[in-house]
């Protein structure tokens, strides 16, 4: 890439964990780009998809294969904030009685929270405060989170008895909503395939050639490459152009009016830049054009749309209303 061969090229490394990820995960290579993506872009990721497609499984596959410290959290109705973030715990020693603070599951470098809506409002405070702030404050001191941190959290769309929906204010602090879909016929097969593989190795206990995990300074360089990505003005337009299409829709057709009723913060204009520049990284390019936005426009977008009970009787979804989004707004 032009200008970047002053700085070591972590390329090599990020690509070896592509393709590995891609080995332990059949037919999703949009959702193995989007983990990517949200790993590079120093975001977190609120993952969604049915049961069994292979959410949790991507995540560690991304954690085990990456220098790093990796915690799973299973979200229930009866988790509390301290099994999260941690607590103070009294220790009786020689010199007294003292307080240490006992780090929770979130002192990691990628932290997996599975089924997030299944925990009440309260926890998913905790762990938003968290991502946000990238720090925990208990009994007045604060703990401050690794340098390299993320949080992947998993949710079913469909089975919402016993859930607690998040507030669209803290739905709004993922950097992306990654949908995971159903795989085509033929990567099925080859998925079915693959864990029968697996099965045979463990239960023969075959092992394998260990290769060595990438390391997270390749992370740190991929992100300062990243950021010297070129954005020209007219694309910083475009970013603003298409979040600004989603406060004023009736500017752009009675249907966006109809089915728009709360537009994407500011957060939305930030995440579309760093997403974009990390797309472009990806591809090889050290520019910015607006294909890399139209690319990562859905995900940075779906989470961020209110849309009106017109749209949900009509069955319009979010994807929708962003295709009309950047079909209306002029590419730069």
């Amino acid at each position: 890439m032009a200008g970047m061969n002053d700085t070591p090229n972590p390329r090599t490394h990020i690509d070896a964990l592509r393709e590995r990820m891609g080995q332990a995960i059949i037919g999703q290579r949009d959702v193995i780009e989007r983990l990517l993506i949200g790993l590079l872009a120093n975001g977190n990721l609120l993952v969604e998809g049915l049961p069994g497609l292979a959410k949790t499984r991507a995540i560690k596959a991304m954690a085990k294969n990456l220098e790093s410290d990796f915690s799973r959290i299973q979200f229930t109705p009866d988790l509390l904030p301290s099994d999260v973030t941690g607590t103070d715990v009294y220790y009786q020693t020689e010199k007294g009685g003292e307080f240490r603070f006992e780090a929770g599951p979130i002192f990691a470098n990628i932290v997996l929270a599975d089924e997030i809506n299944r925990a009440p409002a309260k926890v998913q405070a905790a762990l938003l405060e968290a991502m946000e702030e990238r720090q925990v404050t208990v009994g007045g001191t604060t703990h401050k989170m690794a340098p390299l941190f993320m949080v992947m959290a998993t949710q079913n769309p469909v089975e919402q008895e016993g859930t607690y929906a998040l507030p669209e204010a803290q739905l709004d602090r993922f950097l992306m909503h990654v949908l995971i879909t159903y795989p085509p016929v033929e990567d099925e097969v080859e998925v079915v395939r693959l864990v029968r593989a697996e099965e045979i190795a463990a239960q023969s206990k075959a092992k394998g050639e260990k290769t060595a995990p990438i390391p997270q300074q390749a992370i740190f360089d991929a992100r300062s490459q990243i950021g010297g990505i070129h954005v020209s003005d007219a694309i910083d337009r475009y970013f603003a152009d298409l979040v600004q299409a989603t406060r004023t829709p009736e500017a752009y057709g009675d249907d966006l009016r109809r089915w728009i009723e709360v537009g994407a913060s500011p957060r939305a204009s930030i995440a579309l830049d760093k997403c974009s520049r990390t797309h472009a990284w990806l591809s090889g390019r050290d520019y910015v054009d607006p294909e890399d936005v139209r690319a990562i426009a859905p995900d940075v977008l779906r989470h961020r749309l209110g849309l009106t009970y017109e749209a949900h009787g009509e069955g319009i979804s979010a994807d929708q209303v962003i295709a009309e989004i950047l079909m209306q707004v002029a590419l730069p």
